[in-house]
């Protein structure tokens, strides 16, 4: 049976779309921390869960699909798997935006802007990743754009260690250790999101070609 052309873009164009809603989120993030004030944060988080539900219909579109499709351009498993990967990425940075809220985080530490800023460069190449992926056979560039996202993650793992750093030899206060530990968990989280989409991306690519 031959592939239907158009079905196959369906999944690349919701791939690409996901990916545009973590970049959304991740932008939504950087502003909030370069102009933070913790009253907005209501507003903040309503207008990041509508980005995270846009981000739910980029994953449902690929799985009706997939539910109707009789042979999808690359395997059914690889396609759920990154589908959720992406939403993954989307998730861990609206995470971000409620602990701030849920820990009454009244001022930023000033590690925390130069991670979120790294997380919006990861979100950008993964989008440009996905903008090639749906001809990745042919694509110069899109090994390149696996390579930068491992790039930045490892720099945000440095981040982290240096921010964690500080954390434990400058702050005094239980509560605000513990609730940094745990935002600064949640900012790597959103790297390693990141890679995890690149990491399947790199597996699709080394088994169909």
């Amino acid at each position: 049976m031959a592939r239907n052309k158009k079905n196959e873009t369906i999944y690349f164009d919701s791939f690409v779309s996901g990916v545009e809603s973590a970049c959304s989120a991740a932008s939504m993030l950087y502003t909030t921390f370069d102009n933070y004030n913790p009253e907005n944060l209501p507003e903040s988080i309503e207008a990041m869960h509508k980005i995270e539900h846009s981000a739910d219909l980029a994953k449902h579109t690929v799985m009706e699909q997939l539910a109707r499709e009789f042979l999808p351009p690359i395997d059914r498993e690889d396609i759920i798997l990154l589908s959720n990967m992406i939403d993954n990425v989307t998730d861990s940075i609206e995470d971000v935006l409620l602990r701030l809220y849920m820990f009454n985080i009244k001022s930023l530490r000033e590690d925390a802007l130069r991670f979120v800023k790294v997380i919006e460069d990861c979100c950008a190449a993964m989008k440009n990743m996905m903008q090639e992926f749906a001809n990745f056979r042919k694509s110069k560039d899109i090994h390149n754009l696996i390579i930068e996202i491992n790039h930045l993650e490892e720099e945000g793992d440095k981040l982290y260690t240096d921010a964690m750093h500080r954390l434990y030899s400058e702050e005094n206060d239980p509560i605000s250790i513990l609730a940094w530990t745990e935002l600064f968990d949640r900012l790597e989280r959103c790297c390693d999101s990141c890679e995890d989409a690149a990491d399947v991306v790199e597996s699709v690519i080394m088994k169909n070609s």
